[in-house]
């Protein structure tokens, strides 16, 4: 908790000015939660509690409370981006939108490079963002809450051109990550040299290296010692040698940077041998306005293929633009218009990839996967043995003839 303090020491003290005030969502049985709440209470920090990561009960949340840090995760801060971009189009500016997000994207990548050396934004970047902060950027902060200017994102990958695109809207986003083995944060993008895309460095403290395999290994004081086992006699050592095995797959790069690319158990291995971090796809996929969650498979298969489920709010409207009558969601499947914008899409997606890599089929499912279902952890990440169990159906249909 102190290391993330001192790490984030820049950002504390350029606002001591204000009231600091945290609006979280997660539960307390979560490590990461746990973690915010305890500091936040050390901190002597405002501290809130939202029940839902649904949109139209947290936006209302964090327009009462008006958090200045929050503490989130990528599918909040989707469907945030999503969620003003739809309510643009419905007035008739998303063109408008559109511009601003472009900018906004150019503006984040230019404050990057400016850390590292770079000319930072330029003139005339500068003075597009200041043209669209009021018509849209200063819109989207508003319906945050209207103090939001930091936000830590943790939990799966938030994609850089999202991160971008909140830097340069005046958001600056944080990626952190953890496990709770390692008692929450184990590294954060470090504010003064941001690097979009990553989860920054280690925490003081904390030291990471990559396995042969790809594997990220975590040392340090919290790191917890072992599992307790009575069938084996006690506490199991969970690191030997030191280093904890975290199951996640990264990247080192000379900077010290950690890029997290996937979770080993995850990985893929087509009927030809090849493997596939589902990761990548689905968070690209899971980004699109109306898409809400995607699974790739495709382990011992010929090849690679996605479930996905659709956005209810995204889909509502879509419809409504397209003056398209409301049907049930389990009719849309068969939707030509719908799947050919989800196979642009997915097309758009495998372009990351090479083809043994890429979703060759894909299936709407007829409902989304939910906590309340047991298909997604309070976190909102995949519990993927139980979408399989209870989608076996629709997976055999998408490999038979």
């Amino acid at each position: 908790m102190d290391n993330a303090i001192e790490l984030l020491y820049p950002i504390f003290r350029a606002r001591t000015s204000e009231e600091a005030s945290v609006l979280l969502f997660l539960p307390m049985s979560h490590v990461f939660g746990r973690m915010v709440a305890v500091a936040c209470v050390r901190a002597r920090v405002r501290l809130g509690h939202a029940p839902s990561l649904a949109p139209e009960d947290l936006l209302p949340d964090l327009a009462s409370f008006r958090p200045t840090c929050l503490l989130t995760i990528p599918y909040m801060l989707e469907k945030v981006f999503n969620t003003a971009r739809a309510k643009a189009e419905t007035g008739g500016r998303a063109s408008t939108f559109d511009r601003a997000a472009s900018v906004a994207r150019r503006y984040g990548e230019a404050l990057e490079s400016r850390q590292t050396g770079g000319p930072g934004p330029s003139r005339s970047l500068k003075a597009a963002r200041a043209l669209y902060d009021p018509l849209v950027f200063r819109k989207l902060r508003s319906a945050m809450g209207g103090r939001v200017r930091y936000a830590i994102c943790g939990g799966s990958p938030l994609g850089r051109d999202l991160a971008a695109f909140f830097a340069g809207a005046g958001i600056e986003i944080f990626e952190g990550y953890g496990l709770t083995e390692t008692t929450g944060a184990s590294t954060v993008t470090p504010p003064l040299k941001p690097r979009l895309g990553t989860v920054g460095w280690p925490l003081p403290g904390t030291r990471i290296r990559i396995a042969a395999d790809g594997e990220v290994l975590v040392a340090g004081d919290h790191v917890l010692r072992g599992y307790w086992d009575p069938q084996a006699g006690g506490v199991v050592p969970a690191a030997p040698d030191g280093w904890f095995p975290t199951g996640d797959l990264g990247e080192l790069d000379d900077e010290g940077y950690l890029t997290i690319t996937g979770r080993k158990k995850e990985l893929i291995i087509t009927a030809g041998g090849k493997s596939v971090a589902p990761a990548p796809l689905e968070n690209w996929l899971r980004s699109h306005p109306l898409i809400s969650q995607v699974m790739v498979i495709g382990d011992n298969r010929p090849y690679v293929s996605a479930l996905i489920t659709l956005d209810l709010d995204g889909i509502t409207h879509w419809r409504r633009m397209n003056g398209k009558h409301p049907v049930p969601a389990h009719l849309l499947a068969d939707d030509a218009d719908l799947l050919a914008i989800l196979q642009r899409a997915v097309d758009e997606a495998n372009k990351m990839l090479s083809r043994p890599e890429s979703i060759r089929r894909f299936t709407v499912l007829p409902e989304d996967f939910t906590e309340q279902a047991g298909h997604l952890t309070p976190s909102m990440k995949l519990r993927r043995e139980e979408i399989m169990r209870d989608f076996a159906d629709e997976v055999e249909r998408l490999y038979g003839a």
